[in-house]
């Protein structure tokens, strides 16, 4: 069954502080919207959703009964491109989190300056509690769900939290054999052998390491004398410290679920499981010192790098951070009571539709040769990402400097110029 929603029905105040990726979304789009001159009608335009459309998706247990989970695909802006963006299981996915998520997805691509629009979607589930063939059989049905919605020059997914490699894969060969041909363009995140991209899990670490380097620098730093806590050490946080650490930056805390791990002298990332390696084995390693998750965002270090979920630098401890620069691996770490704190002490933070950007841009990378039929070198994959992630940052750069902006704004500043010469153009249909 499938439903679309207006945005009045998904729209909601927000929870203080705590504010929904929606609310979060709007208030930084309006925020924004002074420092640029963009027509009022665009603005208003992009604060909703050209759709949202959620759907019920039932599945066969393993024991034989039928549990029926909601799906949700909010696709925000395609004014430049198909729509873009990742499928997440988890059980507080909601029509509310894909919009707000999708609206940041179309700044992200505009920021990179790549072809695509916002999207954002997934299945309101606990991942943990599913088998893997549920899994699947749970992706399969979704995709027959949302298969009119998606497509190559439509709407292309990708993976997100709860969701991988494989979990594409399932999704791609149901919409291919529902479409009657192979169409591995349909997904980005895809294992290599089916179309997928070399160093496309790693692309958003990568990015967020490259960002942080390029800030460290800028500031007047060298990155072998600055040392960097991480909160979160999944895809994005675990590649993030590891690459800063390759080029000589100390890290001292890093972090999983349960807690962190500190050692003022520096850690050896490289000898730390991944989330993905083995979960939740961060404490399990042998360090000085234990701390919290929000111990970790408070260490007197030069960078921190907040990279697991959104919300966890609020009003109640961006006075407590202690570095000069957070360059945001997860999506909406801060909030936006947070950020204003923040911006006030003259803390620089690097927003998330810079820094973790490597993602999409690597999946614009694996849509380009799934269309091409030609597979890029993992050395392509990341000179091309590096010469990509260099631009934008030289874009923000200039709009820093020359109108004295935050580096968010700057992003904004960007993305709202690129997306509202597009509409300009294209112009508003009768």
């Amino acid at each position: 069954m499938t439903t679309t929603q207006s945005t009045s029905e998904t729209e909601s105040s927000g929870d203080g502080d705590h504010d929904s990726a929606l609310v979060t979304a709007r208030r930084q789009l309006e925020h924004a919207a002074a420092h640029v001159d963009v027509d009022e009608g665009v603005i208003e335009r992009l604060k909703h959703p050209t759709r949202v459309q959620r759907v019920s998706v039932p599945l066969e247990r393993d024991d034989g009964t039928v549990e029926v989970f909601t799906g949700y695909r909010a696709q925000h802006d395609d004014v430049r491109g198909p729509y873009k963006g990742g499928l997440r299981y988890h059980p507080e996915v909601n029509a509310q989190e894909c919009i707000g998520l999708s609206m940041w997805m179309t700044w992200k691509c505009a920021v990179m300056d790549l072809p695509f629009g916002g999207g954002k979607g997934g299945i309101a589930v606990d991942p943990k509690s599913l088998s893997e063939d549920e899994t699947e059989r749970l992706t399969r049905r979704f995709a027959e769900e949302i298969r009119d919605s998606v497509g190559p020059t439509k709407d292309v997914p990708a993976p997100d939290m709860g969701t991988d490699a494989q979990t594409m894969a399932w999704f791609m060969d149901a919409y291919s054999m529902q479409q009657g041909e192979t169409i591995p363009g349909v997904v980005t995140g895809k294992p290599p052998v089916i179309g997928g991209s070399f160093g496309r899990e790693e692309a958003p670490g990568r990015s967020t390491a490259i960002i942080a380097r390029e800030a460290i620098e800028y500031y007047g730093n060298d990155v072998s004398d600055v040392t960097v806590a991480v909160q979160g050490f999944g895809s994005v946080g675990a590649n993030a410290a590891r690459l800063l650490e390759d080029w000589g930056a100390t890290v001292v805390a890093v972090s999983d679920v349960n807690g962190a791990i500190y050692d003022p002298d520096g850690l050896s990332t490289h000898e730390i499981p991944t989330h993905d390696e083995e979960p939740e084995a961060v404490l399990e390693q042998d360090a000085p010192e234990t701390l919290s998750n929000e111990e970790v965002l408070e260490l007197d270090v030069d960078v921190v790098i907040p990279a697991a979920v959104g919300n966890v630098i609020t009003a109640d401890n961006a006075s407590d951070i202690q570095a000069d620069i957070v360059v945001e691996g997860a999506n909406g770490p801060t909030t936006f009571a947070g950020d204003e704190i923040l911006e006030e002490r003259g803390v620089h933070v690097i927003p998330d539709i810079l820094a973790n950007a490597g993602g999409v841009t690597v999946s614009y990378f694996e849509w380009l040769q799934d269309i091409n039929r030609r597979q890029w070198t993992l050395e392509e994959v990341n000179e091309e990402l590096e010469e990509k992630m260099l631009s934008a940052w030289a874009d923000l750069r200039d709009e820093v400097e020359e109108h004295d902006l935050t580096w968010r704004d700057a992003a904004y500043v960007v993305a709202l110029s690129r997306i509202a010469e597009a509409k300009a153009v294209r112009g508003l249909w009768p």
